[in-house]
Order: C-alpha cells, then structure tokens, then sequence
C-alpha cells in the first residue's frame, strides 16, 4: 500500500563533520545551509537528523577494535557540538539519537519502517555502508556529491548488486569502522568470487569441500569465524524498536 510519505533521514554527525572539514570556521552555518539545501532537493513531507548514541555499542561489545582507528572528533567541533540540534529545530528539523546504538542502525529501522507503510525514504549521507538498503522505496544521496547512490552506483562501484554488500564486506571488510574481513582478501577477490558463487555461504561451502583451490581456499576455510564476524557487523539492523511514531517528524508540524 502506498502512502505519500517522503521521508529525508539525516545522518547527522556525517553531515556536519563533511562540512566542517571543507569550513571548520562556519560549520554551523555551513551545515544549516547544506540542510536547507537537502529539504529544497528532496521536498519531504518527513525529516529527521539522527545523532549517534553516546555510549559504547553492540558492535564494541562484538568487535573490541571497532572504529579503532577512526580519527576522534577535532576539539573545536566537539565543542560546538551541542548547537545543531537547537539550530537545526529552527529550520523543522527534529534531532534524535538512543543510547548504545550508532545512527547507522537507527537510520536503518526508520527508512525500513517508511518502506513498510509504502513510503519512501531518503538517507542524507555519504557513508556507503547504507548501500545494503537500496531499493525502490529506499535511496542514499550523497549531498556533497550531488549523487544518488542507487543500484546503478553499486554496480558501477563493487560490481555486485546491493544486496550482496554485506557479503562483500564480510570477505573484504570495510578499514574506515576496523572491519576485519578475511586477512588478505581485497575488493577484486571478493567481487570475484561472489560473482562466482553467489553468495558468502556458497564461498565458505566450496572452500570447505576443497573446491577452491591453494592458498585461496585455505584462507577462507581458517577465516570463516572472522568472515562471519565481520558480515554481522557489516549488518544494519532493520527492526529496532524506537518508540517513536512517524508523525512526530512531519516538516510542516515543526515550522508552524
């Protein structure tokens, strides 16, 4: 059933730390502009700027290493942080985040949510890991860019549909979130072999059988644990419960 929601789901701390690093002195303003900007692109009928949860989350608690090699936040931005969610309500933007969970998996369950009632959603954001989600209700715009990362840019990207992303990751892991992958396995391999064999389970029962040969095979028959690690991370979480109703974050509610 279809609905007429247009849903723009901002991943927030991408979006200002994209533009501080073009600006650092007129981030706040720069960032409000780029919003503006996005709203006048998209003409939602929804919007939401998702923040990270402060605490440690799932995924630490999986992967000790997680994001352990991400650049921390520079001291200046830290300290104007607390400023865009005020600024941000000024233009009808509403500003969320939850405990222990990253905006990736919040941004997840709400653009999948918008997709069960038949409306359509659009994620803010130029971190690919949001590719997994592409569909025809679902689409990842890269602001900076002026790209829609759809189906066609997967393809054109790593060559495999985006539905075979976190297999893709699980293999060749993803070095901006300390995602392991499977040790010696690059982009060309995993595209490779998921072309091959059509998904990451198919890969680890060849391996297993000896039906990939050398060095290959055995790499992949060790590192199977880690591979499937590594996919679960890789994995959004699509069904989280957040108690919070769509209506909430109607545009028009929040400037009148």
């Amino acid at each position: 059933m279809k609905s007429n929601i247009i849903f723009l789901i901002v991943d927030a701390l991408n979006l200002i730390r994209r533009v501080h690093a073009a600006s650092p002195q007129t981030a706040l303003e720069g960032t409000i502009q780029s919003l503006k900007r996005a709203i006048r692109h998209n003409s939602p009928t929804h919007i939401v700027a998702v923040f990270d949860g402060v605490e440690l989350t799932w995924r630490h608690s999986l992967y000790k290493t997680y994001k352990a090699g991400r650049k921390p936040m520079p001291s200046d931005l830290k300290s104007l942080l607390d400023q865009f969610p005020k600024a941000f309500s000024q233009v009808g933007v509403e500003s969320v985040s939850t405990p222990k969970l990253e905006a990736d998996d919040v941004i997840a369950t709400l653009a999948t949510k918008v997709k069960r009632h038949g409306g359509m959603a659009s994620i803010l954001s130029t971190d690919k890991i949001y590719c997994q989600l592409i569909s025809k209700s679902i689409s990842i715009r890269n602001h900076f860019q002026r790209v829609d990362m759809d189906k066609n840019y997967v393809l054109e990207k790593f060559g495999l549909p985006p539905n075979l992303l976190i297999d893709y990751w699980a293999l060749a892991g993803i070095p901006s979130t300390s995602i392991p992958g499977v040790p010696g396995i690059g982009s060309k391999t995993a595209t490779k072999l998921l072309r091959e064999y059509g998904t990451l389970q198919k890969i680890q029962q060849a391996a297993v059988q000896d039906l990939i040969k050398g060095k290959l095979g055995q790499t992949l028959r060790y590192n199977i644990d880690i591979a499937n690690l590594s996919a679960h991370l890789a994995s959004l979480k699509c069904s989280l419960e957040l108690g919070w109703n769509l209506k909430s974050f109607r545009l028009l509610s929040k400037k009148s």
